[in-house]
Protein backbone atom coordinates (compact mmCIF):
# COMPACT_ATOMS: atom_id res chain seq x y z
CA UNK A 1 0.00 0.00 0.00
CA UNK A 2 1.27 3.35 -0.97
CA UNK A 3 0.35 7.09 0.49
CA UNK A 4 0.10 9.30 -1.79
CA UNK A 5 -0.99 13.23 -2.54
CA UNK A 6 -3.10 12.62 -5.04
CA UNK A 7 -5.12 9.34 -5.84
CA UNK A 8 -6.12 10.73 -9.72
CA UNK A 9 -4.13 8.39 -11.49
CA UNK A 10 -4.62 5.35 -9.67
CA UNK A 11 -8.51 5.75 -9.64
CA UNK A 12 -8.59 6.04 -13.56
CA UNK A 13 -7.50 2.42 -13.83
CA UNK A 14 -9.91 -0.44 -15.24
CA UNK A 15 -11.53 -1.67 -12.32
CA UNK A 16 -10.21 0.52 -9.48
CA UNK A 17 -12.85 1.61 -6.74
CA UNK A 18 -12.39 4.51 -4.47
CA UNK A 19 -13.44 4.16 -0.61
CA UNK A 20 -13.57 6.17 1.89
CA UNK A 21 -12.79 4.24 5.51
CA UNK A 22 -12.18 5.94 8.64
CA UNK A 23 -12.25 9.53 7.60
CA UNK A 24 -9.10 8.61 4.43
CA UNK A 25 -9.48 7.88 0.77
CA UNK A 26 -8.17 4.56 -0.29
CA UNK A 27 -7.93 3.16 -3.90
CA UNK A 28 -8.73 -0.91 -4.47
CA UNK A 29 -8.31 -2.50 -7.40
CA UNK A 30 -9.39 -6.31 -8.11
CA UNK A 31 -7.63 -6.48 -11.28
CA UNK A 32 -4.41 -5.56 -9.96
CA UNK A 33 -4.20 -5.81 -6.41
CA UNK A 34 -1.01 -3.99 -6.34
CA UNK A 35 -2.78 -0.62 -7.09
CA UNK A 36 -3.75 -0.12 -3.38
CA UNK A 37 -3.34 3.29 -2.44
CA UNK A 38 -3.92 5.41 0.95
CA UNK A 39 -4.14 9.63 0.31
CA UNK A 40 -3.25 11.45 3.23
Amino acid sequence: MKVRNSLRSLKNRPGSQVVRRRGRVFVINRQNPRLKARQG
